[in-house]
């Protein structure tokens, strides 16, 4: 069994919009979580999906859910008060949902342009090798500072930017959250970090460049040119 857990509890305060988190934001009258549940929704191999949200926007994602036809998503879970909180919720859905030997793939709400092929290339490595993470080659330099003076210079060759999906065998993520909350650790930045201290290898996939976080306004005019392109593509056959 597959699983998809899709983060989406953010309130987006680096996209500047008053109106509605960047989850929410439309394009084309589509919101943003919704572009990003379809590629899940549209894989051969995703069985579930559990989607954690901020609690006031549940109802308006239950409709959008039954507008757009979508059938994978199990459960609709409020987030927590952290991002490591909020995704514990989606693992105990999960549990209650399917099967603890599961794989699960951890996916940002917010990052919709993710391709099938990199879900497929997860889930192999996850059956072979434990985990997925999902990366792409640095394409700047990496320095590092310390009192406004660089340190280090790292060998561009030999970075990679984490991206989602981070993918896990689901008993041991749920066993890595239990162990982090008897330790008094809730501040772990993502699944990758609280894996790899407590000891999991971690195995990378690479993905797509386009796979972005839609998290400012620009990414969103990026995001915009993206689908623009591929509706032209299939309309002029391009």
């Amino acid at each position: 069994m597959n699983c998809a857990l899709i983060f989406a509890g953010g309130t987006g305060q680096r996209m500047n919009t008053k109106t509605r988190p960047k989850q929410f934001l439309e394009l084309h009258g589509k919101p943003i979580i919704i572009y990003t549940i379809e590629v899940f929704e549209n894989h051969p191999d995703i069985d579930a999906i559990v989607v954690v949200c901020l609690e006031d926007w549940i109802p308006f994602l239950r409709k959008k859910l039954v507008h757009h036809d979508i059938a994978k998503v199990v459960d609709v879970v409020p987030g927590g008060a952290t991002g490591q909180e909020s995704i514990r919720h989606g693992i105990d859905a999960l549990l209650l949902n399917g099967d603890e030997n599961a794989t699960v793939l951890v996916h940002d709400g917010v990052r919709p342009l993710l391709r099938s092929e990199t879900i497929t290339e997860c889930i192999q490595s996850v059956e072979e090798r434990g985990s997925a993470i999902t990366v792409t080659p640095a394409i700047e330099t990496i320095v590092q500072e310390s009192d406004g003076m660089v340190t280090n210079v790292i060998e561009r060759q030999a970075c990679r930017m984490a991206k989602a999906p981070q993918c896990f065998r689901l008993r041991e993520l749920a066993e890595a959250h239990r162990q982090a909350e008897a330790d008094g650790l809730f501040d772990f930045i993502d699944s990758a970090s609280m894996m790899r201290y407590y000891g999991h290898n971690l195995y990378t996939v690479e993905g797509s460049p386009e796979n972005i976080k839609i998290t400012t306004p620009s990414d969103f005019y990026i995001f915009r040119a993206f689908v623009d392109a591929r509706e032209n593509s299939q309309i002029f056959g391009l």
